[in-house]
């Protein structure tokens, strides 16, 4: 596909037709506990179906219209499509909208299974799936040959791209490619005038290498919500530190500083093998006006919330219990993928 200049890769914030699922069963890779972590999907469904259509891959419909009913989701605005998925993290291999010349047009990048370590072959298939199924009308797809997942990258709406370094370059997505060349591409597919690096901020247990929706994001008014470690005897403390100094050091477009509003940490989560889980409150979903934002049964959830709501001021703010999510090592946002409003009309 050849790209042509007038483009632009939305903010999560602006307006939205529909958000994506796909619900967990087990024939995914939640296996026997699929059935331990539905009651969040419900309750995310619920929260989205509020403000937004939403669109959701199955496998039986009579399990999930009931759930769904149980959940106070409103059912009118629910979608459901007979869609096999490997995995239920649609963030990573649902599709991304641009908007070229004020029409949208959805992004299908290859997906891998986050470096080849989980099967993915269905995910792969599932954009192509949703659209021959009908779900976005006649919204153009285009076919883009490089691996990239929707949590690696997040977008301000105005032309710069916020990513890392430890994901993009890892050798494992596009080993042919150097950092300059996966930034010309991502510049020229997303019509972005510039493309931000995190050198640092790994979490322990995410399995993505580093995806930013795990870090830092985006927020109107020129802002960044960001996790930041406030416990030295945490190993994540010095990363989060050295993060936390390469953000103050970013400007905008305009050459202002941003304004930056950190999250709280949450204590540490264990599996029952001892390993760390990823919990973090920057796996927020930002609606229609609101804001949904992962909890994780912990002294700081409330923390999380309060400075969700200062950088958000005049949305409605959620929490959503989380805690089931990262025994797979993903969080709220990592399991939706948004369609801007425009798709829709």
């Amino acid at each position: 596909m050849k790209f042509q200049a007038h483009h632009r890769f939305p903010a999560e914030w602006e307006k939205q037709g529909a958000v994506l699922l796909a619900w967990p069963h087990g024939k995914t890779s939640w296996g026997p506990i699929a059935k331990l972590v539905e009651p969040v999907f419900k309750k995310i469904a619920a929260a989205i179906s509020k403000r937004a259509n939403l669109i959701i891959a199955v496998h039986d419909f009579r399990h999930v219209w009931k759930q769904l009913r149980k959940s106070g989701a409103d059912t009118g605005r629910v979608i459901l499509a007979k869609i096999e998925i490997d995995d239920t993290w649609i963030r990573d291999y649902g599709p991304i909208t641009i908007i070229k010349s004020g029409s949208p047009v959805l992004l299908k990048f290859a997906f891998n299974g986050w470096g080849r370590k989980y099967p993915a072959d269905k995910d792969n298939l599932a954009v192509s799936r949703f659209h021959s199924a009908g779900i976005f009308g006649r919204t153009a797809i285009w076919k883009i040959p490089l691996i990239l997942e929707g949590g690696s990258i997040d977008s301000d709406g105005a032309g710069t791209i916020l990513t890392t370094s430890a994901c993009l370059l890892n050798p494992n997505r596009n080993p042919s490619l150097s950092r300059i060349s996966i930034e010309n591409r991502l510049k020229k597919t997303f019509g972005a005038k510039r493309i931000l690096w995190l050198e640092h901020g790994q979490l322990e247990g995410d399995d993505t290498d580093g995806h930013v929706d795990t870090l830092a994001r985006f927020a109107p008014g020129n802002a960044i919500v960001y996790v930041a470690c406030d416990d030295e005897r945490d190993p994540h403390f010095m990363e989060l530190k050295k993060m936390e100094a390469e953000l103050k050091a970013m400007r905008t477009l305009s050459g202002r500083p941003y304004k930056m509003f950190p999250l709280p940490w949450p204590s540490a989560k264990f599996d029952s093998d001892g390993n760390r889980l990823p919990a973090t409150y920057a796996n927020f979903l930002i609606l229609n006006k609101a804001v949904l934002v992962p909890m994780y049964r912990d002294r700081n959830d409330g923390r999380a919330i309060n400075a969700i709501r200062k950088a958000f001021p005049g949305y409605q703010v959620e929490g959503i219990d989380c805690l089931p999510l990262i025994l797979q090592h993903g969080s709220l946002h990592c399991t939706t993928m948004q369609i801007p409003a425009i798709v829709f009309q």
